[in-house]
């Protein structure tokens, strides 16, 4: 769990944390009664989250699931607790209500890792989201290399995965999409080279 000043305060209820989080000019994570403020997040951490969310879009433009950008929570209801997150996208097959703030059945979230949330995208996130029993996958990109970690569902728990380069496409037949990483790094200028192979 995340340590901060935050949890020097005391615990609010969710219906306040919802609330506040409706007039509120800056987003907050919400980890059991403790509300973290979110960074602002760089020009290329935006490009890949806004290229991922139009590639998937396109491809579920009409059918039952919807894409959902990093202004829709996700709801994770655990043992200790509930938390709400913003993911950078969400795939969504059973929605919600249309006046909800957040999700409760996410089957592909998607997170772009920045340096100062690296810990909580891979450690905390990553537990709360593979809770969720809806969800078939969790996609970490990285935001200096075409690279990607994929956790997917499996028969027991869920199995890890790599992807690298401007070839490597993931597959999302669980959506019935794929997410190319030549189209989720679309204009993202890295601050060094890319290897070459």
């Amino acid at each position: 769990m995340r340590m901060s000043a935050a949890r020097q305060n005391p615990p609010i209820f969710i219906a306040e944390y919802l609330a506040r989080e409706l007039t509120s000019t800056i987003k907050h994570e919400f980890v059991d009664g403790a509300v973290y403020a979110m960074a602002g997040a760089t020009a290329n951490h935006n490009r890949i989250a806004t290229n991922a969310t139009g590639a998937l879009y396109s491809q579920l433009r009409g059918k039952r699931c919807q894409v959902f950008n990093s202004d829709m929570k996700v709801r994770v209801r655990q043992s200790y607790g509930t938390c709400f997150y913003y993911p950078d996208l969400s795939v969504v097959c059973r929605p919600n209500a249309g006046d909800e703030t957040f999700q409760d059945n996410p089957v592909v979230i998607v997170e772009v890792i920045s340096d100062s949330t690296r810990r909580v995208d891979e450690f905390e996130k990553r537990e709360a989201y593979l809770s969720i029993n809806s969800l078939c996958v969790y996609v970490l990109l990285e935001p200096n290399t075409k690279s990607a970690l994929v956790y997917r569902r499996a028969d027991e728990g869920f199995a890890q995965e790599s992807y690298a380069g401007s070839d490597a496409v993931i597959p999302l037949p669980e959506i019935e999409c794929s997410l190319s990483l030549v189209d989720a790094y679309a204009q993202v200028e890295f601050l060094q080279p890319e290897p070459t192979e």
